[in-house]
């Protein structure tokens, strides 16, 4: 058995049986033992930003690690932005690169780089394998690491003669590794502020905003009147009938500052102290107020269910109902809003439907409108490295089993990973992308204002996406992704609806 063989069978036994490849002459060992066994499904990307947000995506939805193939240190450099993403929304990947034989790696080839020192920019595990007999024990590994709390990027680099090379020996599955274990003093000290009387923020964030640690978070802030809210860089929010209706720490620092202006104590569960995107002239890198007490209950690496059950004991906080966000939105009309388009996903979007958004400056209605929507998972854009929308769409659904993806997304950061349209036409999967067209980096033109500058003709220049004009019809018909255009809230609702009855993907241009 080569060492390609015994990857392949190891990933397997370790429940990775997702691909998500684009791959190159270093990994044709690998590609042709993906052929030869049976058992993992792969799903190919025409860029490597694209099969490393696919990863992402699926790993939110399915709870477990899919691999990429990706090829030498040029393929890992180019999908890098997405595995940055995927770390902040603490996504489980396991990434299988390429590289030069040991051998020929002296000779300095063309594609020859210091592949493990970019890894490690991403990646909580990184490891080279130096022959076939390790490639089974060090995918296992690898996989052991991607899966443990609360997710992360473990990279795997195969030199091409592992792969070809006799002696390989498939590696039996490696248990989950254990939860970091909860401080006790955190939990009492966390109920000790919450009785205190004072204005108290819960703040979720990671496995905290998942549908079983709501529920507990709501009956803690329930019997103590404390506040709960999501962190603003989050991968993954439980929303919808059945689910509390949270808050999200605005994106931009002014609005967040005065949103968490009134909490003299914040209570993080596997949240950060939350600070601003960007250093401002004049303004602080904090949200919070500078004298806040902060105190962790826990963190990413620990059980969050755990900890909140264990403070609700502390509190003794009785059971309390889920809250009823009344009945759900109705199609809204007439011209293209934020608030406009977020009731009308709302009103229409299926039962547990993915709500995938890249939406950037056109997000702001989203989460007071979709309250009352059907329960749903939303996914976000976690690291601010734009261009994840469309292939975090495209991995949840290879991840969904049938389920429907909406894919809310910016024009301008469409642009940067469009190719996974091919992807969503090849596979004949259940997404309907909303492309946002205002035809500008809108985002930009608002960040620009923040430096207390006014756009010139140069600077419009690089912030404008109308000269000339994207035709984001033709650009997916061209991939195999049926297409339409929307000028009005009526016209996008037909064809949302249009979209929800069709096996494969569909593509609404909506005109803002």
């Amino acid at each position: 058995m080569n060492g390609a063989h015994s990857l392949v069978r190891t990933l397997l036994n370790q429940g990775v049986d997702t691909c998500f490849a684009n791959p190159g002459t270093s990994e044709m060992h690998f590609v042709a033992a993906l052929d030869q066994i049976d058992g993992m499904r792969c799903v190919l990307g025409l860029q490597e930003n694209v099969v490393t947000g696919m990863a992402d995506g699926y790993a939110r939805i399915a709870g477990r690690p899919a691999c990429t193939l990706l090829h030498c240190g040029p393929g890992l450099a180019n999908g890098l932005a997405n595995l940055h993403n995927a770390r902040r929304a603490r996504a489980a990947i396991v990434n299988i690169v390429g590289d030069q034989a040991t051998y020929h790696r002296p000779h300095d080839a063309p594609l020859t780089m210091d592949t493990s020192s970019l890894a490690h920019t991403v990646s909580g595990f990184v490891r080279s394998s130096s022959s076939a007999a390790d490639v089974g024990r060090d995918a296992a590994a690898a996989t052991q690491a991607a899966r443990a709390l609360p997710g992360q990027v473990a990279t795997l680099i195969l030199p091409s003669d592992t792969c070809w090379s006799e002696g390989g020996i498939v590696a039996e599955a490696l248990p989950a590794l254990p939860a970091a274990p909860l401080d006790p003093h955190s939990i009492e000290t966390a109920a000790r502020m919450l009785q205190s009387g004072r204005e108290t923020l819960i703040l979720l964030g990671g496995a905290g905003l998942l549908q079983p640690a709501q529920e507990l978070a709501w009956r803690v802030a329930q019997a103590t009147g404390a506040t709960l809210m999501a962190d603003f860089v989050c991968g993954q929010v439980a929303r919808g009938q059945g689910r509390v209706p949270l808050a999200r720490v605005p994106y931009v620092a002014e609005a967040a500052r005065a949103a968490l202006e009134r909490f003299e104590q914040i209570i993080l569960v596997a949240a950060k102290p939350p600070v601003s995107f960007f250093g401002y002239p004049g303004q602080p890198s904090i949200e919070y107020r500078a004298e806040a007490e902060l105190q962790t209950l826990a963190r990413g690496d620990q059980d969050v269910v755990v900890a909140l059950q264990a403070l609700i004991d502390e509190l003794g906080a009785p059971p309390a109902a889920m809250p009823d966000p009344g009945p759900r939105p109705e199609v809204a009309h007439g011209a293209p809003t934020s608030e406009g388009l977020a009731r009308t996903v709302a009103a229409l979007m299926p039962e547990n439907a993915i709500l995938c958004e890249e939406a950037i400056s056109y997000s702001r209605g989203l989460y007071d409108e979709t309250y009352a929507a059907p329960a749903h998972d939303m996914l976000h854009l976690a690291g601010g490295a734009i261009g994840d929308g469309m292939p975090v769409a495209t991995g949840a659904a290879v991840a969904g089993a049938g389920r429907r993806v909406i894919n809310l997304q910016a024009d301008g950061s469409a642009m940067y990973t469009i190719q996974s349209l091919w992807t969503q036409a090849r596979e004949r999967l259940p997404v309907t992308t909303v492309i946002l067209n205002n035809r500008q980096y809108a985002i930009l033109l608002g960040e620009y204002a923040n430096v207390g500058a006014t756009p010139g003709a140069t600077a419009m220049q690089m912030l404008d996406l109308g000269n000339p004009d994207l035709g984001w019809i033709q650009l997916a018909e061209g991939m195999g992704v049926e297409a339409a255009r929307a000028k009005t809230l009526e016209e996008l609702a037909d064809l949302m609806r249009a979209s929800f009855g069709r096996e494969g993907p569909f593509l609404i241009e909506l005109m803002i």
